[in-house]
Parts: structure tokens; C-alpha cells; sequence
């Protein structure tokens, strides 16, 4: 199913960029502005199964990006300037903001020399538990189960199943199978005992997998003097904030920026919501950050910044830097505005 959803939305871009319509469209749908999505910037893997790989780019895609979005005239700015044109209606000039999710080792190596050379300010947003060396990245342990694993035993909806991995092509569906299981799951606590339970059967050390990708406290301390670069907040645990509590949404985002804040001596005003989708960021979600105090807060909802959106800072969209779509042909559609007004059906600002 994911492959062809991929398949369609790769069809969908090409369609857009060969017949031109996303440069007639795009006056009327690129908004002011856009906040680009990313996640992991690093060299391309050379292996057979990644299907996370959605979620980086390389180094060279986001440089032809960089060069793309300035030779378009579009200013790079930072959140705090978004914020300031939200609110003052400033909308002579375009504007993009680029944006990391997690807090990984590879947005310092490779994402920031990058950042550098075009002078463009960027943001991180840091889980507490990440940078603590103890987060479960589990989508990442969950690879690797699958990546070593012949066969799979679970129990889905009750249901013994045994997932056959010895293909490729059994891997990519035993981890599609095993993703959207974990995602419909009551709570964290239910993902982390499958999770845990999957990694001891198959060999995985699960602990170590934020040790091995995230920055430390300690190495954000030094990153952190990187003048181009604003830290944001990124919940404690990683946990999907609408499946829990409003006392334990609060304690997430708020003892998230006190971490933040006592490690680097620094204001924190951006908040990202994990996963970021409306199964896991809704309405309640974008009050309660507001109340806190966040200044602005972002989804992972696909769209670009319209006007309407300076009413609701902390519900706003952004436009995925996709590994499976990285295709200089296709970032003339991206930016139009095209695409995602197709996707949301042409309404501007989806806040429900």
C-alpha cells in the first residue's frame, strides 16, 4: 500500500512539473511563505531495505534545494522573522524556513556545513529523552528487526501472525504490516512493550539506537553556538500527545523546554509535534502549546503558509523534504503550492 501511495504521489509531481501547471497555479497557491520538513541529512545507504527512507535526504538534494528556493528570490528566514511577517502582515517577499525533526548527529555533520554555504538559518527540534541517550526511536528499531529477522511472530488484533522476511519484498511488507499495527496501538507504553519485546526476540539493542543517531546534551551545548541555528522543542518522550492525557501533554512540552533551556541557557519558543499528523496533533494540542507560550508550533500536515495562517501559529503546515522524491523536477511543484493544495482539496489553512 505505501509503495503505491508513493508510486501515485511520484506520478502526481511528474504529471504537475511535465504539463507546467504548477507555474500557472502557482500565484494563487504558494501562499507567503512555506516551512520545509526534514529529518535526517546524510550520504546515501547502499543497502536494499530502507523503509525509513522517507525520512532523509542527501546532502546534495538539500544544497539543490537551498539553490533553488534563492534563485526564486524567496527569503531564508528564521521562525522568530516568519513569526514577525505573520504577525505584521508582512508579505512583500516570499519567505521558507527549513526545519529538522529529532535532533540527529547528522544534522550537525552534514545538514549544517550545508546551511552554512548558502548564509541560511535553520531549526532543530530536540527530544529531552533523545538527547538523554534513552528515547525509543522504535521505527528505527523496527527496521532493523525486520532487516535481520527470516520470520516475524506477533499477535495483531488478537490474531497470531507470522510474517515471512526472507525477500525484499517480505520485508517491505512486514514492516508496513508491523508500522500501522504500532501506530494504532491504544499508547506509547503498548508501542515500547511490543517494541521491546520484538528487539529481545530478534537481537536488537534497542537502548542504544539514540546514542547512535542523536546529539547528546553536551554536543547540542557546542552546536548550539552555530549562529545560523535555533533550537526548538520536541516533546520529553517522542509520544504521540494525542493519545495521552492534557496533564501529561502539558508535562511533555514544558518539562521538554525547561530541558532545553537549562542545557543551553537560551530561550525556547518552537515547539514540533511528534509525528505531527491528525491522529497525533489536533485542536486541543494547538491550544494547549499556545497557552504554554509557544510562539509557534508546527505539524507535519502538507501545505504552505497563507495568511490566514498568522491566526493559528501553532497549528501550522509544512512541505516535506521526502528521500523517496528527491528530484530536482520535482521541487518547482513543492514550492508552487500545487500539490498540496491538490491534497487539501484547495482549502488554505486546515486547523481542525
Amino acid at each position: 500500500m505505501k509503495q503505491l501511495r508513493d508510486r501515485v504521489i511520484r506520478s502526481g509531481l511528474g504529471a504537475l512539473h511535465v504539463t507546467g501547471a504548477h507555474r500557472l497555479l502557482r500565484p494563487m497557491l504558494a501562499g507567503v511563505g512555506n516551512i520545509f520538513m526534514l529529518h535526517h541529512v546524510r550520504p546515501r545507504r547502499d543497502v536494499p531495505f530502507q523503509p525509513n527512507h522517507h525520512l532523509e535526504i542527501t546532502p546534495e538534494f538539500l544544497r539543490t534545494t537551498l539553490k533553488h528556493v534563492r534563485d526564486l528570490g524567496i527569503d531564508i528566514v528564521t521562525l522568530d522573522e516568519m513569526q514577525r511577517r505573520l504577525a505584521a502582515r508582512d508579505f512583500a517577499r516570499r519567505f521558507a524556513c527549513f526545519t529538522l525533526d529529532d535532533g540527529y548527529r547528522d544534522n550537525r555533520d552534514y545538514a549544517a556545513p550545508v546551511m552554512r554555504e548558502f548564509d541560511a538559518p535553520f531549526t532543530v527540534y530536540v527530544a529531552s529523552d533523545f538527547a538523554d541517550g534513552i528515547g525509543r526511536l522504535w521505527w528505527v528499531a523496527l527496521e532493523r528487526v525486520v532487516t535481520f529477522a527470516d520470520t516475524i511472530d506477533v499477535i495483531i488484533d488478537r490474531i497470531a501472525t507470522r510474517l515471512h522476511t526472507t525477500t525484499l519484498e517480505g520485508k517491505r511488507e512486514a514492516f508496513a504490516i508491523l508500522h500501522d499495527w504500532l501506530r494504532r496501538l491504544p499508547d506509547s507504553a503498548a508501542i515500547r512493550r511490543e517494541m521491546t519485546s520484538l528487539c529481545l526476540r530478534h537481537g536488537v539493542d534497542e537502548e542504544a539506537i539514540s546514542r547512535e543517531l542523536c546529539l547528546s546534551w553536551d554536543e547540542l551545548q557546542a552546536f548550539a553556538a552555530e549562529p545560523l541555528l535555533t533550537i526548538g522543542a520536541h516533546t520529553v518522550t517522542h509520544d504521540n500527545l494525542a493519545k495521552q492525557s492534557e496533564t501529561a501533554v502539558l508535562r511533555e512540552i514544558t518539562t521538554n523546554r525547561a530541558d532545553i533551556e537549562a542545557a543551553l541557557q537560551r530561550p525556547v519558543r518552537h515547539l514540533a509535534y511528534p509525528y505531527g499528523d491528525k491522529a497525533a496533533a489536533g485542536p486541543r494540542e494547538f491550544t494547549l502549546a499556545r497557552r504554554v507560550g509557544f510562539t509557534t508550533a508546527v505539524t507535519t500536515r502538507p501545505g504552505m503558509v497563507f495568511a490566514g495562517n498568522a491566526a493559528h501559529p501553532t497549528a501550522l503546515p509544512r512541505i516535506s523534504l521526502n528521500g523517496n522524491y528527491q528530484d530536482a523536477r520535482f521541487l518547482p511543484v513543492l514550492t508552487s503550492g500545487a500539490a498540496t493544495a491538490l491534497w487539501n482539496r484547495f482549502r488554505r489553512v486546515d486547523v481542525a
